[in-house]
């Protein structure tokens, strides 16, 4: 996989590895052509987000062990939908962003000064 680059022009830093993230499952937020809900936007999940992502029939809080997936919690890092991320935004309850470790892919769905205003340490 080529090296990707995060919205800052940097190298792609890791998102999260516990629990296990990306669409590939490798920690980052990189993309390809199957990856037809572009996961690229590194988020720290909020109880707000992960309520609204629920009722937009998304459900991220309850676990999956079919599919290894244990639910997640506030606090935890997750590559999010960008398209998600941008109607979370757009309605108020968008999670906080990790931009050293969120695609540049991300900026065909959200602004960078929208992304700024959400940026968490990494």
């Amino acid at each position: 996989m080529a090296e990707a680059s995060n919205v800052l022009g940097g190298k792609l830093q890791s998102c999260c590895t516990s629990p296990m993230t990306g669409y590939y499952r490798d920690g980052m937020c990189h993309t390809g052509a199957g990856d037809v809900g572009v996961h690229v936007v590194c988020a720290q999940m909020t109880a707000e987000f992960l309520r609204f992502t629920k009722a937009q029939g998304n459900d991220l809080s309850t676990p999956m062990p079919m599919y290894q997936f244990p639910g997640l919690k506030p606090g935890d890092r997750w590559c999010l939908c960008a398209a998600r991320w941008k109607e979370a935004y757009d309605d108020g309850v968008a999670p906080p962003v990790v931009l050293e470790a969120t695609h540049a892919a991300a900026l065909e769905y959200a602004s960078m000064d929208e992304l700024k205003q959400h940026a968490v340490p990494s």
